[in-house]
């Protein structure tokens, strides 16, 4: 019999992306993004806030793509500004802080706007990049509240620019092979599923510890990885939740968000889903059980290299940087004058918001919540 592992690398190899999802072939043999339709083009990308993401993986990614650049940047603080011009070679006339964004509109050099602020001020940046004729990366989760995503998704739609979410594992092979496992029923129906994501967080006076800039706490920042998990192996949307916040082992540094919250999915097809979160414990695993094996991916949801195997062996396939994956995914769909797919746009992040807030409600009350509706 073949071994799995080099099943799942000459199969990614010769139709990459080739899941349920149909996501897009994005990377060669070596994992390299392929070249877009429109060759020596490149979409200019202005990064919107330049903290620690911006700062260690999407400026140092922009420097492998294919599709985009780093084009500009938008900072309230001056000498961040100067750093970064110098740094990368970005143009004067394409910085700007957040009183003067809306200039963007006459700057011809910056095709796409990607927001990598607190969740609070995704709405307002979202839309006023989309008034400003952008198209719009988001980082996750898209927003606090559905109403606020909604609002994003009327305001591109409006303008006629396209909103893609920062789901950058929906490019990462390793998360291709997991939705292919389980969406074809590789091992049989998926029956149960784990999924969590949590670490220790250090500074308390981050704006992630504040609910209001947050929206609360370990849930809406790595949370989101654990619904997502359940959600794309499955290839289902849950039809009920139920909840639980654990004690508060630090009741000062998590006076204002839930410190641990732990939650199970059921699904249509009978699956179960079981999920931890939190800012005090470290995991980082997605496992699910068929009726005819299992498979897991861990470490599953960070910045890589991921790691899966399956009751057959180990998952073999290539390693990419995941945010130059996923930039490039996106751009070439742009550049190609094609539909971004649905499950990176702002659609499926008001599906993630709209569970996030469930779980909550789920935790807060002690009952099961309907999803049907």
């Amino acid at each position: 019999m073949t071994h799995l592992s080099n099943q799942s690398r000459r199969r990614f190899l010769m139709n990459a992306g080739a899941s349920a999802l149909a996501i897009p072939t994005l990377t060669d043999v070596f994992g390299k993004p392929i070249q877009s339709a429109q060759p020596g083009r490149k979409l200019g990308i202005a990064l919107v806030g330049l903290g620690s993401y911006s700062r260690n993986q999407l400026a140092p990614a922009l420097q492998q793509t294919t599709n985009c650049r780093l084009a500009g940047i938008v900072t309230g603080t001056p000498a961040k500004a100067e750093e970064w011009m110098k740094k990368y070679d970005i143009p004067k006339a394409n910085v700007y802080d957040y009183k003067t964004f809306d200039r963007i509109i006459d700057n011809k050099d910056i095709d796409v706007v990607y927001v990598v602020l607190p969740n609070s001020m995704h709405r307002e940046f979202v839309v006023r990049a989309a008034q400003a004729g952008k198209h719009v990366i988001c980082e996750k989760p898209m927003a606090i509240t559905a109403a606020d995503c909604q609002a994003m998704i009327d305001a591109c739609r409006k303008a006629d620019r396209q909103l893609a979410i920062g789901y950058r594992l929906h490019y990462e092979p390793f998360t291709k092979e997991v939705m292919r496992l389980g969406q074809q029923k590789v091992f049989g129906p998926v029956r149960f599923v784990e999924a969590s994501d949590a670490f220790k967080i250090g500074d308390p006076t981050q704006w992630r510890l504040k609910k209001s800039m947050a929206g609360g706490g370990a849930l809406m920042d790595v949370g989101i990885y654990a619904i997502q998990g359940a959600r794309y192996v499955t290839g289902e949307e849950p039809v009920s939740v139920t909840a639980q916040f654990s004690p508060k082992t630090d009741p000062q540094k998590f006076k204002d968000v839930e410190e641990t919250l732990f939650w199970q999915f059921q699904f249509p097809s009978g699956a179960v889903s079981n999920s931890t979160t939190s800012y005090t414990a470290g995991v980082e695993r997605l496992y699910a059980s068929c009726q005819d094996g299992w498979f897991e991916l861990s470490p599953a949801f960070g910045y890589g290299p991921l790691k899966g195997r399956t009751s057959k062996g180990p998952i073999d396939m290539p390693v990419v940087n995941h945010q130059a994956a996923h930039m490039d995914g996106v751009c070439k769909d742009l550049l190609d004058g094609k539909k971004l797919p649905d499950h990176v746009t702002g659609e499926e992040g008001l599906r993630d918001v709209k569970l996030l807030q469930a779980i909550y409600r789920a935790a807060e009350t002690g009952r099961k919540i309907d999803l049907k509706g």
